[in-house]
């Protein structure tokens, strides 16, 4: 249990806490009497969570930390705060709700992602997920579309935010797709390649 983990762990223990304050705001936006003090403490809690993500991983390389654990953990930790983010602004009255489709688009891609590389390990014995430039885009623009909401910024309908990260998490998604279906048909041409080549009859 390294330093760089315990920061994942408490990364991990903060998500439940910025929901229930995520909640507790729009059931008091809901009822005409908005707390501003859960929606702050809402904005405290995500940006600690953000923070702490380049931190374990700053503390991970500088004090050689780095563990399979960790591994597991960082990922699992950096997406359980995104997805938390998109769900409790679709599901909780902040002013402005994410349409359904959104949510449902990212966890879909992500669904996809993860079953395709199981399914492409099981077939191929190995799997490469590259990552693609879309996808940190969209990663980018859905952490955008959150903060414009939570923030309460009038300059712009978060839903252009919305739509464009929509966009590109689509077109991530799709580029994953092609590429694992690419990785398939590579080792189908290696095999055949490796066949013996029948000899005729003499």
């Amino acid at each position: 249990m390294t330093t760089a983990n315990k920061i994942t762990i408490v990364r991990l223990l903060l998500i439940p806490v910025f929901v229930l304050l995520g909640v507790y705001y729009g059931e008091s936006v809901r009822e005409d009497h908005p707390q501003e003090w859960y929606r702050l403490g809402a904005i405290l809690v995500f940006l600690s969570a953000s923070v702490s993500d380049g931190l374990d991983g700053y503390v991970a390389r500088r004090y050689n930390q780095r563990s399979k654990l960790g591994a597991i953990l960082d990922p699992i930790a950096d997406k359980g705060l995104l997805l938390a983010g998109l769900l409790t602004l679709t599901f909780a009255d902040w002013g402005y709700r994410f349409p359904l489709w959104f949510p449902v688009l990212v966890i879909a891609r992500d669904v996809v992602i993860v079953a395709g590389s199981f399914g492409l390990h099981y077939v191929n014995g190995d799997v490469q997920v590259r990552p693609r430039w879309t996808g940190k885009v969209a990663t980018v623009l859905q952490m955008i579309a959150i903060g414009w909401v939570m923030l309460q910024v009038r300059l712009l309908n978060p839903l252009y935010w919305v739509v464009l990260a929509g966009v590109f998490t689509f077109i991530s998604g799709v580029g994953y797709v092609i590429d694992g279906i690419r990785q398939l048909q590579h080792k189908e041409h290696a095999q055949a390649g490796s066949l013996p080549t029948p000899q005729r009859p003499s």
